[in-house]
C-alpha cells in the first residue's frame, strides 16, 4: 500500500475532527447565519472528498471500506463547482447524520493499514 494513501486517511480524519470542532455547540441557526463557519466547515468537506477522489484514483478496491464514498466525492464536486447553489440544510445535515460513520470507518481502516504496514 503506498504511503500516500494512509496521508489521505488522516486528512479525512484530520478534516472532520476539525468540522466537529468548529460546529461544537451550534445550532443550524448559528451555523447558517456564520459565513466564516460555513467556510471552514464547506472547505473541510470539500478536503475530505478530494482525499477521496485520491484514493479512488491510487487504491480504488480499499475505497470500498469507506461507507458513502461516491457520495461524498460527489458532494465535494457540488462545494466546489455549485458553490451557488449549497443548501446549508444539506450540509449540516451531514455533519448531523453522516460525518461520524465516516469518521469511525477512516479511523478503523488506519489502524488497520498502520498495523498491516508495522507487520
Amino acid at each position: 500500500m503506498k504511503d500516500n494513501f494512509l496521508a489521505y486517511l488522516d486528512d479525512i480524519l484530520r478534516s472532520g475532527r476539525a468540522i466537529k470542532a468548529f460546529v461544537a455547540g451550534c445550532t443550524f441557526e448559528d451555523y447558517s447565519s456564520d459565513e466564516l463557519l460555513r467556510s471552514g466547515v464547506e472547505r473541510k468537506l470539500e478536503i475530505i472528498g478530494e482525499s477521496l477522489n485520491r484514493i479512488k484514483r491510487d487504491e480504488p478496491e480499499l475505497l470500498q471500506q469507506i461507507p458513502e464514498h461516491r457520495n461524498i466525492i460527489s458532494f465535494r464536486n457540488i462545494l466546489i463547482h455549485g458553490y451557488d447553489t449549497i443548501d446549508d440544510r444539506v450540509v449540516w445535515g451531514v455533519i448531523e447524520e453522516e460525518l461520524d460513520a465516516l469518521l469511525n470507518a477512516v479511523d478503523t481502516l488506519l489502524q488497520q493499514r498502520t498495523i498491516e504496514q508495522e507487520h
